[in-house]
């Protein structure tokens, strides 16, 4: 449900106008219209740096190791004085342990190359190396590295270093002549560059890097500890951000001595903003219900059951004032679609206690989402019962449910017909709230030519569906003819009322080759619910025959295999098919049920100029 608003015009004194609106402020519940603003330098320096706060605390959020740490030790971090100091540390342990672990990244790697040389002084090899002795290093197959040794060493001193694998690693020094008198035999291995120092020395400047990281991660620890500072920060930057532009809002009247201000209020608080007017003689006031014509802010309010989804709602936009809120319309639609491409009791048991544990161990949007996961795991375990699915096996086979009568038939037919028949069902029941909106937005004859519309549907799929399910109706084929009939004028006159008939004509004819093509296109794209779950079902059943085919037939080895294949097939299984559950419902809900339901968005959300950390 869209909260209702009123609107109120303030004519403010303009040399009272920031007292006023610091009242306001303390109020919390007048959302002002801004209009014309320009940020300054210095708004634009405090939308960055909120922008950092609520990043930063974003990110400190989702530390749970640092967080757990904290907790469960005797010595728990100190938070910093401030949040901005605590920002200002955070951000630069942030940058230092991104640059550590790049470099950590690189010597780790290097060591990983070095070691099999052993340990060396790189010293001693400059020395060498200057006094004329060329040293190179080698990796060779150690059977070639036997058999071709002895012929390397009759113009080079071969010193093996390691052997690893079948694979060794040896020096060749060879003495520079002053003039070459023989040809040096060439040393047919793979040869690879000298090292720039020891393993040993590397694992030494690893070790200190390490310590130096886990001194910053003690700072991130510290601003982990002051995460309510560093939100708190945010929010009062966000309010003087707000308080700026709403400072410099509104239109000059009076040779700039007064301010004319639009603001706006719940409807059901308008008592308490009336007596904050009151006691302000500076301020004189209008109120009055929305018209259409006003870019009114828009607040959502739903039963608890029905919140959840507005997660989803908001995803897409809010609608616009004055016409209907889609959610608890939508919500049932969406629970059953996700059942439908998920068909599976296991895989909704999965996604219902994913759900459980998000909304037990979470707040704020993630408790949502876990509520969400809740509602559509619940009702994929339901749908997945009844098509008698459990992790890819058919549950109509145990002996509890042999002959149950609850199972839906699994055919392909029944079930491509049942996701046909659910998504003509959601069409006809969005045109029909579309008619409602306009007759109570505009009056009875505006909706009338949408009416029009499912009289035509409804009397055709009377008309078809007898037949294809091979039942005989005993109503003249005459009625059927009238009700077109009816349904028919309605479209083609009375889609525009106040217009010329042949306008009328023109413009209905127009509007039935746009409702024909669109409800055939709106209408298969539901057949995906079935291809979805079908898909699902298929491979499901897949994952436990390999898992069954390929075990070997040892008596712990089996079990053992069979249950990897499983967790790991059922485990991607389960990831594409809730990813498929959720995304394409979300298609059918934002297209094809919003666009027959006349939905009309919003760009302005309700707003309230408040003070930092206000619940109101």
């Amino acid at each position: 449900m869209i909260v209702p608003m009123t609107k109120y015009t303030f004519v403010v004194v303009a040399s009272g106008r920031a007292d006023f609106l610091s009242r306001l402020q303390e109020l919390g519940l007048v959302d002002i219209t801004t209009t014309g603003w320009e940020p300054t330098d210095e708004d634009r320096e405090m939308m960055a740096l909120a922008d950092r706060h609520r990043e930063a605390a974003t990110h400190l959020r989702t530390l749970p190791t640092e967080n757990a740490a904290a907790k469960n030790t005797a010595k728990k971090p100190k938070p910093f004085t401030t949040g901005a100091e605590a920002l200002a540390k955070y951000e630069v342990a942030r940058g230092e342990m991104a640059t550590l672990e790049a470099e950590l990244d690189r010597l780790s790697k290097l060591a990983d190359e070095v070691r099999p040389w052993g340990d060396f002084d790189s010293a001693q090899l400059s020395e060498l190396t200057a006094r004329g002795i060329d040293i190179r290093l080698f990796t060779a197959p150690t059977a070639d590295f036997e058999k071709r040794r002895a012929e390397w060493s009759e113009s080079h001193t071969i010193e093996p270093l390691n052997e690893i694998k079948g694979t060794t690693y040896f020096a060749a020094l060879t003495a520079r002549p002053e003039t070459k008198t023989k040809t040096a035999t060439p040393i047919d291995a793979q040869e690879t560059k000298l090292p720039p120092e020891s393993a040993a020395k590397i694992e030494a400047r690893i070790q200190t890097l390490h310590q130096e990281r886990q001194s910053w991660k003690e700072v991130i620890a510290r601003a982990a500890a002051s995460l309510e500072k560093i939100e708190a920060e945010g929010e009062l930057l966000t309010e003087r951000l707000h308080m700026n532009r709403t400072a410099t809002s509104g239109e000059q009247a009076a040779d700039g001595s007064l301010v004319i201000m639009e603001a706006w209020a719940r409807e059901k608080q308008q008592t308490e903003v009336d007596t904050l007017l009151d006691e302000s003689p500076e301020v004189l006031f209008i109120k009055a219900r929305p018209t259409p014509h006003d870019n009114t802010p828009v607040e959502l309010s739903n039963p608890r059951v029905v919140r959840p989804f507005e997660f989803i709602a908001q995803m897409y936009a809010l609608p616009r004032y004055g016409t209907m809120d889609l959610t608890r319309w939508f919500a049932p639609f969406y629970m059953l679609f996700f059942a439908f491409c998920l068909a599976d009791t296991g895989y909704g048991l999965a996604i219902f206690l994913g759900g459980l544990i998000l909304t037990l161990k979470s707040e704020g949007a993630m408790a949502t989402i876990g509520k969400l996961s809740m509602w559509c795991g619940g009702a994929g375990m339901v749908f997945g019962f009844l098509v008698g699915s459990f992790f890819g096996i058919d549950i109509k086979q145990w002996s509890m449910f042999e002959g149950a009568p609850i199972f839906f038939p699994t055919d392909g037919m029944f079930l491509f017909g049942l996701a046909l028949a659910l998504g003509v069902f959601q069409i006809i029941f969005g045109l029909t709230l579309k008619a409602i909106t306009s007759a109570r937005a505009f009056g009875v004859k505006y909706a009338l030519s949408t009416i029009g519309w499912i009289i035509v549907l409804l009397t055709g799929i009377t008309m078809m569906a007898p037949g294809l399910l091979g039942i005989e109706l005993a109503i003249p084929p005459i009625a059927f003819h009238i009700a077109i009939g009816v349904g028919a004028f309605m479209m083609l006159f009375l889609n525009n009322p106040g217009k010329n008939p042949l306008v009328n004509f023109g413009g209905g004819l127009w509007n039935t080759y746009n409702d024909v093509t669109g409800f055939l296109s709106d209408a298969l794209s539901y057949i995906r619910l079935f291809a979805i779950g079908l898909s699902g079902g298929v491979l499901a059943m897949v994952f436990n025959d390999l898992a069954m085919g390929l075990s070997p037939d040892i008596p712990v080895a089996k079990q053992l295999v069979a249950l990897v294949i499983l967790l790991i097939g059922h485990g991607l299984n389960l990831f594409m098919s809730a990813l498929s559950s959720m995304v394409h419902p979300l298609r059918l809900t934002f297209v094809e049920f919003y666009k027959n339901a006349g939905f009309e968005m919003t760009t302005r959300t309700f707003d309230p100029l408040k003070k930092a950390n206000s619940k109101k």
